[in-house]
């Protein structure tokens, strides 16, 4: 069954690089992004989760974990992980998930059987710290993820989780936000200042530091 935004990230326990994790026990306290590859020895692959290392300050800023999963082994992981840092210049520094048995793979949906039926697509899941789905993407097996669009996301996430308000089309920290609707003008004033009104129900502010 299809995860949604909004129910609990189905827990697990799993072997992975650096050991054994009990995925809530692991995030405890801290946001996650749990990712699918395909494949290990692959070239998109080693692309990501080169990336996905170099972003580590960034994660850690934000207070964010990360967690990678594919249906190869523990110990294939590790023989690939050499490669990743000879290629992509940096150890991979966050667990990557075994899942032979397809476990986690089943629980989070990431089998397709229609794109492929052994492998898991691309999948991405922001996770909160109270263990709710916050995010959903899925790619194909051919198309590298945007790991700078994933961070941007949790950017507004994070803020609108604490205020209610909202990010418009291509926001990026720094830009004007949007107050939500339920916010009254009077309300909008005391909490965040004046606001720009094209119109009454798009009322733009600067965001709060």
């Amino acid at each position: 069954m299809a995860i949604r935004l909004g129910d609990e990230a189905p827990n697990f326990t799993a072997n992975t690089t650096a050991g054994s994790v009990t995925f809530h026990d692991w995030k405890e306290g801290a946001w996650a992004v749990l990712f699918s590859h395909p494949k290990d020895f692959t070239p998109v692959c080693t692309t990501e989760l080169g990336y996905t290392a170099k972003l580590k300050d960034e994660f850690d800023r934000r207070n964010v974990k990360a967690i990678a999963v594919s249906v190869d082994s523990v110990t294939s992981h590790n023989e690939w992980s050499a490669d990743i840092e000879e290629t992509q210049g940096t150890a991979v520094n966050f667990p990557i998930i075994g899942d032979e048995d397809r476990t986690v793979s089943d629980l989070y949906d990431m089998i397709h059987p229609n794109a492929d039926n052994t492998l898991t697509v691309r999948s991405v899941f922001v996770i909160g710290p109270d263990n709710k789905v916050k995010l959903t993407l899925t790619y194909p097996a051919s198309t590298g993820r945007n790991f700078d669009e994933i961070l941007r996301v949790i950017d507004s996430l994070q803020l609108t989780a604490e205020q209610q308000l909202a990010t418009p089309v291509n926001w990026n920290p720094g830009d004007k936000v949007i107050v939500a609707p339920s916010v009254s003008d009077d309300e909008a004033n005391e909490r965040f200042g004046s606001f720009d009104a094209p119109k009454p129900y798009l009322r733009y502010v600067d965001a709060p530091k």
